[in-house]
């Protein structure tokens, strides 16, 4: 028994630090799965990794000026996001490319702006902090703005649930009996661009996507309604963010990637034994053709 404590409950009862990254990585995975789980039923998950990467230049513009301090990367943050969302539907609205084009054109221009700025003032440590986040040193700051964020998404979440939802089915139709069609989109682009930046804090740019994307893309082989996946997406995110700061801590590994391949773990285990997943579809074909 005590050997159970040591393993799953010392490590968070002990140390203030971990605390504070339990916690804000479970406020991450309230706002940034439901989210995901939009993203993936758009077919624009890879579109989440590019607003991952386009808020770079602004973080790190942010850090040029001002140092590791949290306001001015965060308000750079989505300065940039902003920029590279508007940006690449201008360029897909007026000329001959589509969107995903444009979209990554404009991630490769900021993801190299951003290591560029940063790499000006700051050492490697530095860069890999803005690249990869330290959930470990998550302060009272931090959090706070990380549960402000998460607020934000989830009233905004229940406020256009049924826009969103009919948007992801059909939005054209969407657009043909009502008014919400293009404000909607633009307020998800903010969700999406928000929850970035508020996973930036702890996983940093390139692992932000990674606890919005992959607990959405495995709950799909769990659940087939919209509700239930956002639902099961945020279990899958409460249960990577904990594995990942418990192997992190007995195993001496970073925080954000140990999170970021729980989640893969999951993922991966959820294609062979979820509900709609290969093993179960095996068995179901073997009966029908029994």
């Amino acid at each position: 028994m005590s050997t159970l404590f040591d393993l799953l409950i010392a490590p968070f009862a002990d140390f203030g630090f971990m605390q504070r990254a339990l916690f804000g990585s479970l406020m991450l995975s309230l706002g940034a799965c439901p989210v995901g789980v939009f993203l993936m039923l758009r077919r624009l998950s890879l579109a989440g990794d590019a607003m991952a990467h386009a808020i770079l230049p602004g973080a790190a513009a942010g850090f040029l000026i001002f140092g590791l301090d949290i306001l001015p990367m965060t308000v750079g943050g989505l300065l940039a996001g902003a920029v590279v969302a508007l940006g690449a539907g201008a360029v897909s609205r007026f000329t001959i490319q589509r969107e995903d084009a444009s979209m990554a054109a404009f991630y490769l221009i900021s993801l190299a702006l951003g290591v560029l700025l940063v790499s000006l003032r700051g050492s490697s440590v530095d860069l890999m902090h803005v690249l990869f986040g330290t959930v470990l040193a998550l302060d009272n700051e931090a959090l706070a703005l990380i549960g402000g964020i998460v607020a934000v998404t989830l009233g905004c979440l229940a406020l256009f649930w049924r826009a969103l939802v009919a948007e992801c089915l059909d939005p054209l139709f969407l657009r043909s009996v009502s008014r919400l069609g293009s404000p909607v989109h633009f307020v998800f682009l903010g969700l999406v661009v928000l929850n970035l930046v508020g996973g930036f804090q702890a996983l940093g740019t390139l692992l932000s996507v990674g606890l919005m994307i992959l607990p959405a893309a495995a709950a799909r082989f769990w659940a087939s309604r919209v509700g239930s996946m956002c639902v099961v997406a945020v279990l899958i995110g409460f249960a990577a963010c904990v594995c990942g700061l418990l192997l992190s801590y007995h195993a001496s590994l970073p925080s954000g990637p140990a999170i970021i391949l729980s989640a893969g773990v999951v993922y991966l285990a959820s294609i062979l034994l979820g509900t709609r997943g290969i093993v179960r579809a095996r068995v179901a074909h073997r009966h029908r053709t029994a």
